[in-house]
Protein backbone atom coordinates (compact mmCIF):
# COMPACT_ATOMS: atom_id res chain seq x y z
CA UNK A 1 0.00 0.00 0.00
CA UNK A 2 1.43 3.52 -1.15
CA UNK A 3 1.80 5.84 1.71
CA UNK A 4 -1.07 6.37 4.18
CA UNK A 5 -2.27 9.38 6.11
CA UNK A 6 -5.26 9.15 8.25
CA UNK A 7 -6.35 11.47 10.66
CA UNK A 8 -9.26 11.61 13.76
CA UNK A 9 -11.24 14.92 14.25
CA UNK A 10 -12.90 15.32 17.08
CA UNK A 11 -15.55 18.26 18.02
CA UNK A 12 -14.05 19.37 21.49
CA UNK A 13 -18.05 19.11 22.81
CA UNK A 14 -17.34 16.77 25.34
CA UNK A 15 -15.71 13.60 26.62
CA UNK A 16 -14.26 10.80 24.44
CA UNK A 17 -16.27 7.73 24.72
CA UNK A 18 -16.35 3.98 23.08
CA UNK A 19 -17.88 5.27 20.02
CA UNK A 20 -15.38 8.00 19.02
CA UNK A 21 -12.44 6.34 20.60
CA UNK A 22 -13.16 3.41 17.96
CA UNK A 23 -13.35 6.17 15.40
CA UNK A 24 -9.68 7.10 16.51
CA UNK A 25 -8.64 3.83 17.50
CA UNK A 26 -9.68 2.26 14.18
CA UNK A 27 -7.94 5.14 12.32
CA UNK A 28 -4.29 4.80 14.68
CA UNK A 29 -4.12 1.08 14.06
CA UNK A 30 -4.60 1.27 10.21
CA UNK A 31 -1.44 4.12 9.95
CA UNK A 32 0.24 1.91 12.49
CA UNK A 33 -0.08 -1.19 10.69
CA UNK A 34 0.93 0.17 7.41
CA UNK A 35 3.61 2.36 8.34
CA UNK A 36 1.79 5.85 7.88
CA UNK A 37 0.61 8.68 9.52
CA UNK A 38 -2.19 9.60 12.32
CA UNK A 39 -3.42 13.08 12.32
CA UNK A 40 -5.12 14.48 15.30
CA UNK A 41 -7.28 17.48 13.82
CA UNK A 42 -9.56 19.73 16.11
CA UNK A 43 -13.01 20.49 14.86
CA UNK A 44 -13.66 23.54 16.64
CA UNK A 45 -15.45 25.42 14.83
CA UNK A 46 -18.67 25.21 16.90
CA UNK A 47 -17.43 28.44 19.23
CA UNK A 48 -20.50 27.88 21.91
CA UNK A 49 -19.98 24.14 22.33
CA UNK A 50 -16.21 24.27 21.99
CA UNK A 51 -13.75 24.04 25.39
CA UNK A 52 -10.42 23.86 25.70
CA UNK A 53 -11.39 21.87 29.04
CA UNK A 54 -12.65 19.13 26.52
CA UNK A 55 -9.67 19.34 23.96
CA UNK A 56 -7.19 18.92 26.78
CA UNK A 57 -9.40 15.39 28.11
CA UNK A 58 -9.47 14.73 24.54
CA UNK A 59 -5.58 14.92 23.99
CA UNK A 60 -4.90 13.09 27.56
CA UNK A 61 -7.15 10.14 26.73
CA UNK A 62 -5.75 9.63 23.56
CA UNK A 63 -1.88 9.92 25.25
CA UNK A 64 -3.62 7.54 28.00
CA UNK A 65 -4.58 5.02 25.28
CA UNK A 66 -0.86 5.04 24.28
CA UNK A 67 -2.25 6.54 20.66
CA UNK A 68 -0.01 9.46 19.72
CA UNK A 69 -0.47 11.48 16.70
CA UNK A 70 2.21 12.67 14.25
CA UNK A 71 0.70 15.86 13.15
CA UNK A 72 -2.24 18.48 13.97
CA UNK A 73 -4.30 21.28 13.15
CA UNK A 74 -7.27 23.01 14.46
CA UNK A 75 -10.12 24.30 11.91
CA UNK A 76 -10.31 27.82 14.11
CA UNK A 77 -6.76 28.60 12.53
CA UNK A 78 -8.11 27.69 9.13
CA UNK A 79 -11.56 29.97 8.62
CA UNK A 80 -9.55 31.94 5.76
CA UNK A 81 -8.63 28.88 3.87
CA UNK A 82 -12.48 27.88 4.15
CA UNK A 83 -13.73 30.98 2.87
CA UNK A 84 -11.60 30.70 -0.31
CA UNK A 85 -12.92 27.30 -0.50
CA UNK A 86 -16.41 28.64 -0.78
CA UNK A 87 -15.29 31.61 -2.96
CA UNK A 88 -13.79 28.64 -5.73
CA UNK A 89 -16.83 26.92 -5.39
CA UNK A 90 -18.81 29.98 -6.70
CA UNK A 91 -16.72 30.86 -9.17
CA UNK A 92 -17.09 27.32 -10.76
CA UNK A 93 -20.62 27.60 -10.30
CA UNK A 94 -21.04 24.56 -7.99
CA UNK A 95 -22.09 26.88 -4.57
CA UNK A 96 -24.93 29.22 -4.33
CA UNK A 97 -26.47 31.64 -2.36
CA UNK A 98 -29.53 31.20 -0.37
CA UNK A 99 -31.97 33.49 2.05
CA UNK A 100 -34.47 31.35 3.91
CA UNK A 101 -33.99 31.23 7.32
CA UNK A 102 -34.62 28.19 9.44
CA UNK A 103 -38.69 28.73 9.93
CA UNK A 104 -39.08 28.76 6.25
CA UNK A 105 -37.08 25.93 5.53
CA UNK A 106 -38.79 23.92 8.52
CA UNK A 107 -42.22 24.94 6.39
CA UNK A 108 -41.34 24.13 3.40
CA UNK A 109 -40.11 20.68 4.85
CA UNK A 110 -43.58 20.04 6.43
CA UNK A 111 -45.22 20.84 3.18
CA UNK A 112 -42.82 18.46 1.37
CA UNK A 113 -43.39 15.81 3.66
CA UNK A 114 -47.56 16.45 3.76
CA UNK A 115 -47.58 15.93 -0.06
CA UNK A 116 -45.80 12.63 0.37
CA UNK A 117 -42.77 14.15 -1.34
CA UNK A 118 -39.37 13.80 -0.19
CA UNK A 119 -37.89 16.88 1.77
CA UNK A 120 -35.30 17.90 -0.72
CA UNK A 121 -34.44 21.54 -0.96
CA UNK A 122 -36.04 23.04 -4.18
CA UNK A 123 -33.10 24.86 -5.26
CA UNK A 124 -35.09 28.13 -4.60
CA UNK A 125 -31.71 30.15 -4.17
CA UNK A 126 -30.58 28.97 -7.47
CA UNK A 127 -33.50 30.89 -9.08
CA UNK A 128 -32.98 34.27 -7.17
CA UNK A 129 -32.10 37.39 -9.91
CA UNK A 130 -29.33 39.32 -8.92
CA UNK A 131 -32.31 42.09 -8.15
CA UNK A 132 -34.23 40.09 -5.82
CA UNK A 133 -30.90 38.67 -3.89
CA UNK A 134 -30.27 42.65 -3.01
CA UNK A 135 -33.58 43.02 -1.92
CA UNK A 136 -33.22 40.68 0.55
CA UNK A 137 -29.90 41.75 1.69
CA UNK A 138 -30.78 45.02 1.80
CA UNK A 139 -34.21 43.92 4.49
CA UNK A 140 -31.30 42.40 6.39
CA UNK A 141 -31.03 38.97 5.15
CA UNK A 142 -27.83 37.36 5.27
CA UNK A 143 -27.09 34.37 2.68
CA UNK A 144 -26.35 30.48 3.55
CA UNK A 145 -24.57 28.63 1.11
CA UNK A 146 -25.04 25.54 -0.73
CA UNK A 147 -23.29 23.33 -2.86
CA UNK A 148 -24.95 22.44 -6.00
CA UNK A 149 -24.87 18.74 -6.60
CA UNK A 150 -24.66 16.88 -9.91
CA UNK A 151 -27.95 14.99 -10.62
CA UNK A 152 -25.99 11.28 -11.15
CA UNK A 153 -24.81 8.56 -9.07
CA UNK A 154 -22.13 8.57 -6.88
CA UNK A 155 -19.86 5.60 -6.36
CA UNK A 156 -16.97 4.27 -4.74
CA UNK A 157 -15.86 1.03 -3.49
CA UNK A 158 -15.73 1.16 0.65
CA UNK A 159 -13.01 -0.72 2.58
CA UNK A 160 -15.35 -1.91 4.62
CA UNK A 161 -19.00 -2.04 2.63
CA UNK A 162 -17.67 -2.90 -0.75
CA UNK A 163 -19.42 -1.51 -3.48
CA UNK A 164 -21.41 1.60 -2.66
CA UNK A 165 -23.95 3.39 -5.03
CA UNK A 166 -25.82 6.70 -4.45
CA UNK A 167 -28.30 8.51 -6.61
CA UNK A 168 -27.77 12.16 -5.84
CA UNK A 169 -31.32 12.84 -6.95
CA UNK A 170 -33.12 12.27 -3.75
CA UNK A 171 -30.58 14.16 -1.41
CA UNK A 172 -30.56 17.89 -0.64
CA UNK A 173 -27.85 20.34 -1.92
CA UNK A 174 -25.97 20.35 1.57
CA UNK A 175 -25.36 23.67 3.48
CA UNK A 176 -21.41 24.86 3.25
CA UNK A 177 -21.70 28.07 5.31
CA UNK A 178 -24.30 29.33 6.87
CA UNK A 179 -25.53 33.17 7.36
CA UNK A 180 -23.96 34.06 10.45
CA UNK A 181 -19.97 33.20 8.20
CA UNK A 182 -19.67 29.58 10.57
CA UNK A 183 -18.33 26.95 8.34
CA UNK A 184 -20.42 23.73 8.15
CA UNK A 185 -18.55 20.65 8.56
CA UNK A 186 -18.83 19.90 5.27
CA UNK A 187 -17.09 22.39 3.29
CA UNK A 188 -14.41 22.51 6.19
CA UNK A 189 -13.66 18.63 6.66
CA UNK A 190 -12.65 17.92 2.84
CA UNK A 191 -11.09 21.04 1.91
CA UNK A 192 -8.79 19.67 5.55
CA UNK A 193 -8.58 16.51 3.81
CA UNK A 194 -7.57 17.77 0.46
CA UNK A 195 -4.61 20.31 2.36
CA UNK A 196 -3.87 17.65 4.31
CA UNK A 197 -3.15 15.11 2.28
CA UNK A 198 -5.68 12.63 3.72
CA UNK A 199 -5.26 9.16 1.56
CA UNK A 200 -7.87 7.17 3.67
CA UNK A 201 -11.43 8.33 5.23
CA UNK A 202 -12.26 5.78 8.12
CA UNK A 203 -15.36 6.63 10.09
CA UNK A 204 -18.89 5.68 11.50
CA UNK A 205 -21.28 4.47 8.83
CA UNK A 206 -23.89 7.18 9.82
CA UNK A 207 -21.94 9.24 7.05
CA UNK A 208 -22.40 7.08 3.71
CA UNK A 209 -24.98 9.57 2.28
CA UNK A 210 -22.96 12.21 4.03
CA UNK A 211 -19.54 10.42 1.96
CA UNK A 212 -21.44 10.77 -1.16
CA UNK A 213 -21.84 14.34 -1.28
CA UNK A 214 -18.38 14.88 -0.16
CA UNK A 215 -16.96 12.46 -3.18
CA UNK A 216 -18.57 15.17 -5.40
CA UNK A 217 -16.97 18.45 -3.15
CA UNK A 218 -13.70 16.41 -3.77
CA UNK A 219 -13.96 16.75 -7.27
CA UNK A 220 -15.61 19.93 -7.65
CA UNK A 221 -12.90 21.05 -5.37
CA UNK A 222 -10.21 19.95 -8.37
CA UNK A 223 -8.74 16.94 -6.19
CA UNK A 224 -9.09 12.85 -5.88
CA UNK A 225 -10.63 11.36 -3.32
CA UNK A 226 -9.51 9.70 -0.64
CA UNK A 227 -10.13 5.92 -0.13
CA UNK A 228 -13.30 5.78 1.80
CA UNK A 229 -14.40 3.00 4.66
CA UNK A 230 -17.55 3.19 7.04
CA UNK A 231 -17.81 0.91 10.19
CA UNK A 232 -20.62 -0.34 11.21
CA UNK A 233 -21.60 1.59 14.29
CA UNK A 234 -21.88 -0.23 18.14
CA UNK A 235 -24.79 -1.20 20.07
CA UNK A 236 -25.48 -3.20 23.12
CA UNK A 237 -24.62 -6.16 24.00
CA UNK A 238 -28.87 -7.49 23.45
CA UNK A 239 -28.61 -5.13 19.66
CA UNK A 240 -30.11 -1.92 21.83
CA UNK A 241 -29.47 1.18 20.53
CA UNK A 242 -25.86 1.93 22.84
CA UNK A 243 -25.69 5.81 22.12
CA UNK A 244 -27.88 6.84 25.22
CA UNK A 245 -25.54 4.73 27.12
CA UNK A 246 -22.02 6.28 25.82
CA UNK A 247 -22.11 8.95 28.76
CA UNK A 248 -21.65 5.92 30.76
CA UNK A 249 -18.90 4.58 29.08
CA UNK A 250 -16.55 7.76 28.60
CA UNK A 251 -12.99 6.79 28.51
CA UNK A 252 -12.61 8.38 31.92
CA UNK A 253 -15.04 6.36 33.96
CA UNK A 254 -13.47 3.28 32.40
CA UNK A 255 -9.88 4.84 33.26
CA UNK A 256 -11.39 5.62 36.50
CA UNK A 257 -13.05 2.19 37.09
CA UNK A 258 -9.31 0.92 36.23
CA UNK A 259 -9.57 -0.63 32.70
CA UNK A 260 -6.04 -1.13 31.09
CA UNK A 261 -6.15 0.92 28.14
CA UNK A 262 -4.73 -2.10 25.97
CA UNK A 263 -7.64 -4.38 26.98
CA UNK A 264 -10.09 -1.73 25.84
CA UNK A 265 -7.73 -1.27 22.45
CA UNK A 266 -7.81 -5.35 22.58
CA UNK A 267 -12.12 -5.28 22.51
CA UNK A 268 -12.45 -2.25 19.35
CA UNK A 269 -9.66 -3.59 17.22
CA UNK A 270 -11.60 -6.86 17.09
CA UNK A 271 -15.44 -6.31 17.64
CA UNK A 272 -17.30 -6.00 14.41
CA UNK A 273 -14.88 -9.11 13.03
CA UNK A 274 -15.23 -12.51 12.83
CA UNK A 275 -12.29 -13.07 14.85
CA UNK A 276 -11.89 -13.75 18.59
CA UNK A 277 -11.18 -11.39 20.81
CA UNK A 278 -7.76 -12.26 22.27
CA UNK A 279 -6.72 -10.03 25.19
CA UNK A 280 -3.17 -8.11 24.37
CA UNK A 281 -0.98 -7.20 26.74
CA UNK A 282 0.90 -5.08 24.78
CA UNK A 283 -0.40 -2.28 21.76
CA UNK A 284 1.93 -3.65 19.20
CA UNK A 285 0.20 -7.03 19.44
CA UNK A 286 -2.72 -5.69 18.83
CA UNK A 287 -1.75 -3.21 15.95
CA UNK A 288 0.07 -6.39 14.51
CA UNK A 289 -3.08 -8.65 14.24
CA UNK A 290 -5.26 -5.50 13.06
CA UNK A 291 -6.96 -6.03 9.50
CA UNK A 292 -9.47 -3.36 8.79
CA UNK A 293 -10.89 -5.54 5.97
CA UNK A 294 -12.15 -7.93 8.21
CA UNK A 295 -14.85 -5.14 10.00
CA UNK A 296 -18.62 -6.42 8.47
CA UNK A 297 -21.38 -4.47 7.60
CA UNK A 298 -23.30 -6.20 10.93
CA UNK A 299 -23.68 -4.04 13.78
CA UNK A 300 -21.14 -4.44 16.09
CA UNK A 301 -22.44 -5.13 19.87
CA UNK A 302 -20.19 -3.95 22.74
CA UNK A 303 -20.42 -5.56 25.86
CA UNK A 304 -19.11 -3.23 29.24
CA UNK A 305 -18.54 -7.09 31.05
CA UNK A 306 -16.53 -8.36 28.35
CA UNK A 307 -14.10 -5.41 29.35
CA UNK A 308 -13.98 -6.17 32.82
CA UNK A 309 -13.44 -10.19 32.22
CA UNK A 310 -10.54 -9.17 29.51
CA UNK A 311 -8.73 -6.58 32.15
CA UNK A 312 -8.70 -9.73 34.54
CA UNK A 313 -7.18 -11.80 32.29
CA UNK A 314 -4.84 -9.03 31.31
CA UNK A 315 -4.00 -7.67 35.03
CA UNK A 316 -3.26 -11.25 36.52
CA UNK A 317 -0.84 -11.55 33.72
CA UNK A 318 1.45 -8.80 34.09
CA UNK A 319 4.40 -8.61 35.52
CA UNK A 320 5.64 -6.59 38.95
CA UNK A 321 8.08 -4.77 36.83
CA UNK A 322 4.69 -3.51 34.97
CA UNK A 323 2.75 -1.98 38.07
CA UNK A 324 5.43 -1.35 39.88
CA UNK A 325 5.06 2.32 39.75
CA UNK A 326 1.23 2.37 39.62
CA UNK A 327 1.63 0.42 43.11
CA UNK A 328 4.06 3.17 44.77
CA UNK A 329 1.66 5.91 43.57
CA UNK A 330 -1.11 4.31 45.32
CA UNK A 331 0.47 3.56 48.50
CA UNK A 332 1.40 0.20 48.03
CA UNK A 333 4.70 -0.76 48.71
CA UNK A 334 4.68 -4.04 48.44
CA UNK A 335 7.41 -6.39 46.07
CA UNK A 336 6.98 -8.54 43.68
CA UNK A 337 6.15 -11.15 46.24
CA UNK A 338 3.61 -9.20 47.41
CA UNK A 339 2.28 -8.72 43.79
CA UNK A 340 2.85 -12.90 43.16
CA UNK A 341 0.37 -13.36 45.81
CA UNK A 342 -1.94 -11.19 45.10
CA UNK A 343 -2.36 -10.52 41.35
CA UNK A 344 -4.65 -14.15 40.44
CA UNK A 345 -7.60 -12.19 42.41
CA UNK A 346 -7.26 -9.41 40.91
CA UNK A 347 -10.15 -8.06 37.96
CA UNK A 348 -8.60 -4.10 38.25
CA UNK A 349 -4.39 -3.13 38.74
CA UNK A 350 -5.94 -0.48 41.48
CA UNK A 351 -7.59 -3.60 43.95
CA UNK A 352 -3.74 -4.64 44.71
CA UNK A 353 -4.38 -1.67 47.48
CA UNK A 354 -7.12 -3.61 49.10
CA UNK A 355 -5.34 -6.28 49.59
CA UNK A 356 -2.33 -4.05 51.04
CA UNK A 357 -4.52 -2.55 53.07
CA UNK A 358 -5.74 -6.11 54.59
CA UNK A 359 -2.18 -7.40 55.27
CA UNK A 360 -0.72 -4.16 56.70
CA UNK A 361 -3.57 -2.25 58.31
CA UNK A 362 -5.54 -2.55 61.60
CA UNK A 363 -8.54 -5.33 60.59
CA UNK A 364 -11.38 -6.62 62.72
CA UNK A 365 -11.34 -10.06 62.45
CA UNK A 366 -14.07 -12.56 61.60
CA UNK A 367 -14.09 -15.64 64.38
CA UNK A 368 -16.71 -18.28 64.03
CA UNK A 369 -14.77 -20.88 64.91
CA UNK A 370 -12.80 -20.27 68.02
CA UNK A 371 -11.44 -23.46 68.71
CA UNK A 372 -10.01 -23.60 65.33
CA UNK A 373 -8.29 -19.71 65.63
CA UNK A 374 -7.13 -20.27 68.94
CA UNK A 375 -5.19 -23.83 68.52
CA UNK A 376 -4.07 -21.73 65.31
CA UNK A 377 -2.60 -19.14 67.52
CA UNK A 378 -1.04 -21.66 70.05
CA UNK A 379 0.51 -23.64 67.19
CA UNK A 380 2.09 -21.27 64.99
CA UNK A 381 5.92 -22.04 64.08
CA UNK A 382 7.95 -20.13 66.24
CA UNK A 383 10.60 -17.43 63.60
CA UNK A 384 9.87 -15.38 60.73
CA UNK A 385 6.72 -16.49 58.66
CA UNK A 386 6.97 -17.44 55.34
CA UNK A 387 4.59 -19.67 52.95
CA UNK A 388 6.26 -22.72 53.40
CA UNK A 389 5.04 -22.70 57.20
CA UNK A 390 1.55 -22.75 56.09
CA UNK A 391 1.16 -26.62 55.24
CA UNK A 392 2.78 -27.87 58.38
CA UNK A 393 1.13 -25.96 60.42
CA UNK A 394 -2.60 -26.61 59.00
CA UNK A 395 -1.50 -29.86 59.27
CA UNK A 396 -0.91 -29.50 63.17
CA UNK A 397 -4.22 -27.33 63.79
CA UNK A 398 -6.37 -30.47 62.21
CA UNK A 399 -4.03 -32.98 64.51
CA UNK A 400 -5.20 -30.81 67.58
CA UNK A 401 -8.87 -30.35 66.62
CA UNK A 402 -9.90 -32.60 64.41
CA UNK A 403 -10.58 -30.24 62.09
CA UNK A 404 -10.28 -30.26 58.10
CA UNK A 405 -11.20 -28.70 54.59
CA UNK A 406 -13.41 -25.90 54.57
CA UNK A 407 -14.39 -25.96 58.44
CA UNK A 408 -10.27 -25.45 59.11
CA UNK A 409 -9.62 -23.19 56.07
CA UNK A 410 -12.33 -20.65 55.68
CA UNK A 411 -11.97 -19.73 59.80
CA UNK A 412 -8.54 -19.19 59.15
CA UNK A 413 -9.03 -16.84 56.27
CA UNK A 414 -12.17 -14.60 57.98
CA UNK A 415 -9.61 -14.21 61.06
CA UNK A 416 -6.47 -13.23 59.00
CA UNK A 417 -8.32 -10.96 55.81
CA UNK A 418 -11.95 -10.30 57.29
CA UNK A 419 -12.88 -11.84 53.82
CA UNK A 420 -14.33 -15.15 52.85
CA UNK A 421 -12.42 -15.22 49.45
CA UNK A 422 -9.59 -14.04 47.87
CA UNK A 423 -5.50 -14.71 47.52
CA UNK A 424 -3.99 -17.91 49.24
CA UNK A 425 -3.24 -17.10 52.66
CA UNK A 426 0.39 -18.31 52.79
CA UNK A 427 2.21 -15.97 50.82
CA UNK A 428 0.42 -13.49 52.92
CA UNK A 429 1.56 -14.79 55.91
CA UNK A 430 5.49 -12.92 55.40
CA UNK A 431 3.18 -9.69 54.47
CA UNK A 432 1.60 -9.57 57.72
CA UNK A 433 3.95 -10.82 59.67
CA UNK A 434 3.60 -13.07 63.15
CA UNK A 435 2.92 -10.27 65.56
CA UNK A 436 -0.53 -9.42 63.28
CA UNK A 437 -1.37 -12.87 62.42
CA UNK A 438 -1.09 -13.97 66.09
CA UNK A 439 -2.74 -11.29 67.47
CA UNK A 440 -6.21 -11.39 64.81
CA UNK A 441 -6.35 -15.04 65.57
CA UNK A 442 -7.12 -14.39 68.89
CA UNK A 443 -9.75 -12.16 68.01
CA UNK A 444 -8.08 -8.87 68.46
CA UNK A 445 -7.86 -5.95 65.75
CA UNK A 446 -4.45 -5.72 64.20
Amino acid sequence: MSSVKVRFAPSPTGRLHVGNLRTALVNYLFARKHGGSFMLRIDDTDEERSSAEFETAIRDDLNWMGMGWDCEDRQSSRLKRYDEALAQLVQAGRAYACYETPDELSLKRKAQLSAGRPPVYDRAGLKLTDQEKAKLEADGRRPHWRFLLNDAEVSWHDMVRGDVAYHMSSSSDPVLMREDGRVIYTLASVVDDIDHGITHIIRGEDHVTNSAAQIQLFEALGSSTPMMGHVALLAGAGGENLSKRLGSLSIDVLRQDGIEPVVIASLLARIGTADPVVPQSQLAAVIDSFDLGKFGRATAKFDPSELIKLNSQIVQELDFADVETRLADSGVTGDAQFWLAVRGNLATVDEARVWWKICTQPLTPVIDAPMVTNAAAALLPAGDLNSAVWSSWTKSIAAETGVKGKGLFMPLRLALTGRDAGPEIAPLLAIMGRKRVIRRLQGDTA
